[in-house]
């Protein structure tokens, strides 16, 4: 027969599990009390910028072009010697190619015979003219005797007739010969339009470059036909400078009135992921496009090149450097962002900030609940920032000033460099295990869980 299990015994289990249960309890809170995330008030410079994207262009580009049609014979050579490509650095006058040019080789001898043919006429007409004129001066001379004679027994009437209409014949034959010299003349001035055009099509098919540059692009090939009509066809592209490049950048409306001729800009190319190119605003491009309702302008950034780094066409990530202050208080911009709840704040200061908040709205909220005030509780420029006091915190106003994105610009009169301000909390043993000492413990699921198995 079992004896019953004394009642002191029960009770003294009781008490043990209770303690047990409490000894668990405070030790999770303590476990999980929370600390402060802290970044120290610096003194530094402070750079206010408006970053874009755009691309490295060269300063002037030339598009070379051919005006007549034809096949790509041959290219020439650049100054070192070597066939035209990619890159090749060239004289003004250099040949980069040449085009078929048997066409137009047949075309000026066919200009050059009607040339020939138009001087001919112009003689001819020239040499009529003056048998014309000899015929005038012979019928003049027989019009002013049978003038003077006038019909009579010596002239009969009809001789006078003859001599009067022979006259006037004649008068009119110089006529037309004056009418068809100027007709030889434009017949040859249009021949010898058209063997200047024939000369200058047949001169075309040497395409030569009209400045001293360097080819970034070259588009057509040896043995392919290029077609001339409303649009000449590009053959090259040729940088005249490459020593200075620009940078052509698309701003947002919203940000373009901040930007002016002369602005100092900075700017990184990932082909040099690490260093800092600098330029300067050159101008602004009144032509604005728009893009899904989005409305650029592009703006010009002169550079400096000599080293001959920036290649074209790379992408830039500009900074427009709008301000740049030096010595001066700075945070974090999570530290103007943090708020505390109203527990986390030492008592002696926890009036005084809820009363800062507007209408006191926030205190008699905070009376009732475990919720901190909001930093965005500002007196005009004001913010409240937060600095560890013990396990709590107490607050401080600043005045804000201009903000790069990262670091706000402060200043106040209990603001020191190197004071911590709060801007976040950590909360410590997160990761522990928080489970009742009580609770069943599975295999493979202890306080090693979580890739590394119970054990």
């Amino acid at each position: 027969m079992k004896r019953p299990v004394p009642k002191r015994i029960i009770a003294i289990a009781a008490l043990a599990l209770i303690a047990a249960a409490a000894i668990w309890h405070f030790s999770r809170g303590k476990q999980n009390a929370a600390t402060f995330q802290t970044a120290a008030v610096t003194r530094g410079d402070l750079t206010i910028t408006i970053s874009a994207t755009g691309t490295v262009e060269p300063e002037e580009v030339i598009d070379v072009g051919a005006q007549v049609a034809g096949q790509i014979l041959s290219f020439g050579k650049d100054v070192d010697g070597r066939t035209v490509d990619y890159g090749s650095h060239i004289a003004a006058g250099t040949v980069l190619a040449r085009i078929d040019d048997s066409l137009y080789v047949a075309e000026l001898a066919n200009a050059q015979a009607q040339v020939k043919a138009g001087q001919a006429g112009l003689q001819r007409a020239q040499a009529d003219l003056e048998q014309y004129k000899a015929k005038l001066l012979q019928a003049e001379l027989d019009w002013k005797r049978a003038e003077r004679l006038g019909p009579s027994e010596a002239l009969a009437q009809s001789s006078y007739d003859a001599y009067r209409s022979g006259y006037e014949t004649a008068k009119a034959n110089v006529a037309v010969g004056q009418a068809a010299i100027l007709q030889a003349q434009a017949d040859l001035a249009q021949a010898q339009a058209n063997l200047d055009r024939a000369k200058r099509n047949l001169g075309y098919c040497t395409i030569t470059s009209p400045v001293k540059g360097v080819i970034i692009d070259r588009r057509v090939n040896i043995g392919q036909t290029v077609v001339a009509s409303l649009n000449a066809p590009s053959l090259f592209l040729i940088a005249k400078d490459l020593t200075r490049m620009q940078v052509w950048v698309a701003v947002n409306e919203a940000d373009i009135g901040k930007i002016k001729p002369g602005q100092a800009v900075t700017f990184t190319v990932d082909a040099f992921p690490g260093e800092t190119f600098r330029g300067s605003v050159g101008k602004i491009r009144l032509n604005a496009s728009m893009t899904q309702n989005v409305v650029t302008y592009t703006v010009e950034i002169i550079t400096d090149n000599k080293d001959g780094r920036l290649l074209p066409y790379l992408t830039a990530n500009v900074q427009f450097e709008l301000e740049r202050l030096t010595g001066v208080l700075q945070v974090p911009n999570a530290a103007l962002r943090w708020t505390p709840q109203a527990d986390q704040i030492d008592a002696r200061f926890r009036n005084s900030a809820l009363s800062k908040e507007k209408g006191g709205a926030m205190a008699a909220q905070n009376a009732g609940s475990n919720q901190g005030p909001k930093n965005a509780a500002k007196e005009g420029g004001r913010h409240m920032l937060w600095t560890p006091e013990g396990s709590l915190v107490k607050p401080i106003w600043v005045q804000t000033g201009a903000t790069d994105g990262l670091m706000t610009a402060v200043s106040g009169d209990d603001l020191t460099e190197g004071l911590p301000i709060v801007t976040g909390i950590k909360t410590s043993g997160e990761s522990g295990d928080t489970r009742s000492p009580f609770a069943p413990q599975f295999p493979g699921r202890g306080r090693g869980q979580g890739g590394q198995g119970g054990r």
